[in-house]
């Protein structure tokens, strides 16, 4: 099955609508990669659970986690060597 893992959701705040307001607008905002997954959970997801699943995917489809992480993926994250290079050397 490919359905999301259930991860805390986000306080909502009633004062400030979503950006997403619709499923469609959800689906296109999302990853080509992810709209199966999106669609899987979609249709086993009990209606009385739907505001909730739709409010996480809602969230995933417009936080710009993605534009940031393909914008620059590791911009001020410094390499060194593994702690396991160590162990494979004998030291």
């Amino acid at each position: 099955m490919s359905t999301a893992p259930n991860l805390p959701l986000p306080p909502r705040r009633p004062e400030e609508p979503h950006p997403l307001r619709t499923i469609r607008e959800i689906r296109e905002s999302l990853p080509e990669r992810q709209l199966g997954h999106f669609d899987a959970e979609l249709a086993d997801t009990d209606i009385d659970a739907l505001p909730d699943m739709l409010h996480r995917w809602a969230t995933l489809g417009s936080d710009g986690f993605l534009d940031r992480l393909t914008a620059a993926p590791f911009e001020g994250l410094e390499f060194g060597q593994r702690s396991y290079d160590d162990e494979a050397d004998g030291g």
